[in-house]
């Protein structure tokens, strides 16, 4: 074994550390995660390892919708774009982080919209901090927040082209479902090109200020959305992007 077969640290000091603000805002991806009951467990497996092999290889089986990801306009709009046909400036830029409290199965309406801080910019991306990733693995998880689809219009109407959420989904926690039912938060955003990210985390040391947001989605053509890296950094309130 050579000094090259060991790990020896970064080779400076600002790639050890974050110096930039930026804050992670996704769940790092395993089998365990939390996810919709009827999607398809994950599958996380080191198919070779050291030292036994000459190098560590894993294989990730799983569908584009675990874990913290980015829902595309054609996962219920059939003639809208995949997440490939994307772009890039649809899935970063400036933002705010609004915190709502919310009740278990409580309905995020307008007026929360309308009295949240800061005050929305068009072409905004916003991230609804309800605190619901304290309950990430837990059976409380499943008693999500929604929007209403007065709130959804709302976010169109105000042009935002991204919404991230800190729970599975912006529309009815699936436990809660009637026989038939439809997404319409999901129709209503993806249709108008508002995008939806969903599973956010570790997003209350951002709330109640202006953010600049990048979501990292794989490029997986044809895809209906992607797992992406979500990180945001805070923003000086006067600077618009």
């Amino acid at each position: 074994m050579t000094a090259h077969d060991r790990w020896q640290g970064w080779r400076s000091a600002a790639a050890a550390k974050d110096a930039s603000g930026w804050i992670e805002l996704s769940h790092p991806l395993r089998a365990d995660l939390a996810r919709i009951a009827f999607l398809p467990p994950a599958r996380f497996e080191r198919i070779m390892s050291m030292p036994a092999d000459p190098l560590n290889l894993t294989e990730i089986q799983m569908v584009c919708h675990f874990g913290t990801h980015v829902d595309a306009p054609c996962h219920f709009i059939p003639d809208g774009p995949s997440i490939d046909q994307l772009p890039l400036e649809r899935l970063c830029g400036g933002g705010v982080v609004w915190r709502l409290a919310c009740e278990p199965n409580g309905l995020i309406g307008p007026e929360m919209f309308e009295a949240a801080r800061p005050e929305l910019r068009p072409d905004d991306i916003v991230l609804l901090d309800t605190g619901w990733a304290a309950h990430f693995g837990t059976p409380h998880y499943d008693e999500n927040p929604s929007l209403s689809e007065a709130a959804a219009a709302w976010l169109v109407a105000h042009k935002v082209k991204l919404v991230g959420v800190d729970f599975a989904t912006p529309d009815l926690a699936v436990p809660r479902r009637p026989p038939g039912f439809d997404w319409p938060v999901h129709h209503i955003l993806l249709s108008q090109g508002v995008l939806i990210a969903e599973h956010l985390t570790n997003l209350r040391g951002l709330a109640g200020s202006r953010i600049e947001a990048m979501f990292l989605a794989l490029n997986i053509e044809g895809a209906d959305g992607a797992p992406c890296r979500v990180v945001a950094r805070r923003v000086e309130e006067g600077n618009h992007r």
